[in-house]
């Protein structure tokens, strides 16, 4: 299910020419994620994080869910379409434009964070303050307090949950606590939680929540492709071949 949403030769192509059906795994995911995909219990609230913006699901995505929580790298490409200073975070400069658009069709639903732990590098340990504003040397390494308060409360409030990507880097101590904080709170929030592979699955393993996420998903892009409403390949030359 991992490389279900590229078209490889041995998920999208054998299917064509042997017989082929979903194993027991990918059926678990599909019935899962499906199943907060189709038909979910409201409000329906997704958070979003990582290194590599997913700014083009989001497009998608954010027509099923109530609320849209932004975190990790992707916030910065947000950050910067409403002329807010990334300092040297990570942006996605051929994406601006299209965040810039979707925050203005988002309707209030897309939420942001309002403070940041910030460093001037990458390297455990090092000096790091929060702010509201990155200064132009700093890098943004974490989402700070208040935006954790903020995203624990809209979590405790929610029926179901989509999880795909850390809030920031987490696996350089200590800027792990907004990802440790909202894995914490997901856990505990009491919803329909489905969290994806990758490293939001070393996240939420990490926080030592894992065993009570309803459903960890083994696929990263994936599982939010999936539940984005996109064709993944693998998943299609199944269907196509009427053995899915």
């Amino acid at each position: 299910f991992g490389t279900a949403h590229r078209a490889h030769a041995s998920t999208a192509v054998m299917a064509k020419f042997l017989p082929a059906v979903a194993g027991l795994l990918v059926e678990k995911e599909a019935t899962m994620l499906s199943r907060v995909l189709e038909n979910p219990q409201r409000p329906l609230v997704a958070v979003l994080g990582g290194l590599k913006p997913k700014i083009g699901v989001i497009t998608n995505l954010m027509r099923r869910v109530d609320t849209l929580l932004i975190g990790g790298g992707m916030a910065y490409t947000f950050l910067k379409a409403q002329g807010r200073p990334t300092g040297k975070s990570l942006v996605e400069e051929d994406k601006v434009d299209l965040a810039r658009e979707l925050l203005g069709s988002a309707g209030g639903k897309l939420l942001l964070p309002s403070d940041h732990v910030v460093a001037a590098e990458l390297k455990e340990g090092a000096a790091s303050e929060v702010v509201t504003a990155i200064p132009g040397d700093k890098l943004g390494v974490d989402i700070g307090p208040a935006t954790i308060a903020a995203y624990v409360k809209e979590i405790a409030a929610a029926k179901t949950i989509i999880w795909n990507g850390p809030m920031g880097v987490f696996e350089k101590p200590p800027f792990d606590k907004g990802t440790v904080a909202l894995a914490k709170a997901v856990a505990e929030s009491g919803a329909v939680s489905v969290v994806g592979g990758g490293d939001s699955e070393k996240a939420v393993k990490a926080a030592g929540v894992a065993g009570k996420i309803t459903h960890i998903s083994t696929g990263g892009g994936a599982s939010l492709e999936f539940l984005a409403g996109l064709t993944l390949p693998g998943v299609a030359a199944l269907t196509e071949k009427g053995s899915a």
